[in-house]
């Protein structure tokens, strides 16, 4: 195929021009000319000798999915690499293809999702030598985000294709709770119950994105926390805290607000080693706005306040219900357990990432 390219057209741009190149390559054999600079660009598109082994893992459901987009990125994809596709079919189901993938001697695992499918690719991959990156298509993604991948899913793709040139895979930690991994935060209480919240209606997490967790945040702590909340004791570094949530980090931020990122505590790093949290003490009505405001302001640290405990570099916390009442958990964004007792720890260099 001959594709000839007007470089001055009205609707033409760089990023626009690669994608598509790209995706055409994915299933011809393409040659590109532009109409006023014959030849320029071939060299660049011609692929390594081996291409990469790539599965591109797809959540159908995810926020940012449509038929369209998902054509085009894969078809483009295969300009580049050697990709098979698959899509999720339920809860858990990206660990499984994950680990197959390892298993099968596959170079690196492409998420097309959210943070959930992240986080269960992450579970499938950790300990073997096949790298994990992700392409944003949920609502937040903050692993995206934390590792400098664009949150525009036609740059992300091409940042993905450059990497076939310079291929450098590099490990960073995990966070483990209940023999769960996570990529950059957990949590018990509060926010596992948020995060419970706003999955059971996805049509607004959809529409609403981050402002429908303000308001799921409210409401819970407002029903849920305010008169009889749960309680726990966490147990750090022989320190023992009493409190009504814990939050733990793996990365530098604990989460993002549209692109704001939310940092509960400093210390945390992808590749530090260890953990950092902090323990809501307490739960009374004015703590979630003053909370809330340290947080997404940047102008004030959430460990000075008065109703909040701080923890850096630890590798292991015990966390117990002391009332025997089962405590919502969550890993990356996503509730996955009711328990009364977990044991939050770390797994060194656990994962191969790129980015």
């Amino acid at each position: 195929m001959l594709v000839l390219i007007n470089p001055v057209a009205s609707k033409m741009s760089d990023r626009l021009k690669s994608l598509v190149v790209y995706a055409l390559q994915g299933r011809y054999d393409v040659t590109t000319v532009e109409t006023e600079a014959k030849g320029h660009g071939v060299e660049a598109l011609s692929g390594p000798d081996r291409r990469k082994r790539m599965l591109v893992i797809i959540n159908p459901v995810a926020t940012k999915m449509t038929d369209r987009v998902k054509s085009l990125v894969v078809y483009a994809l295969q300009g580049r690499y050697d990709v098979t596709t698959r899509e999720t079919k339920a809860k858990g189901h990206a660990i499984e293809l994950s680990r197959e993938a390892a298993a099968e001697g596959y170079d690196v695992v492409v998420t097309f999702g959210g943070d959930g499918t992240v986080n269960e690719a992450a579970n499938g991959l950790a300990g073997t030598q096949t790298a994990l990156t992700c392409l944003p298509g949920g609502s937040n993604n903050v692993v995206a985000k934390l590792l400098g991948i664009p949150t525009d899913v036609v740059d992300a793709t091409q940042q993905l294709l450059h990497l076939a040139d310079r291929w450098e895979p590099r490990t960073v930690d995990l966070g483990l709770v209940n023999g769960r991994y996570f990529t950059f935060a957990a949590g018990m209480g509060l926010d596992a119950s948020v995060v419970e919240r706003v999955d059971s209606n996805p049509r607004l997490k959809k529409r609403f994105g981050p402002f429908y967790f303000v308001e799921c945040a409210i409401v819970t702590f407002l029903r849920k926390y305010v008169v009889q909340p749960p309680r726990l004791a966490v147990e750090i570094d022989g320190r023992t805290v009493n409190g009504v949530s814990l939050f733990v980090q793996n990365a530098e931020n604990y989460t993002y607000f549209n692109n704001q990122p939310v940092a509960l505590v400093e210390g945390a790093r992808f590749d530090s080693g260890c953990r950092a949290g902090v323990v809501l003490t307490r739960a009374r009505p004015y703590d979630v706005p003053t909370v809330t405001f340290r947080a997404l302001s940047g102008a004030a640290r959430i460990a000075e306040h008065k109703g909040v405990e701080a923890f850096t570099g630890f590798s292991e916390a015990v966390v117990r219900s002391t009332d025997g009442r089962p405590i919502p958990i969550q890993v990356d964004g996503d509730h996955v357990d009711d328990v009364t007792e977990a044991r939050f720890g770390v797994a060194p260099g656990a994962l191969q990432v790129v980015a």
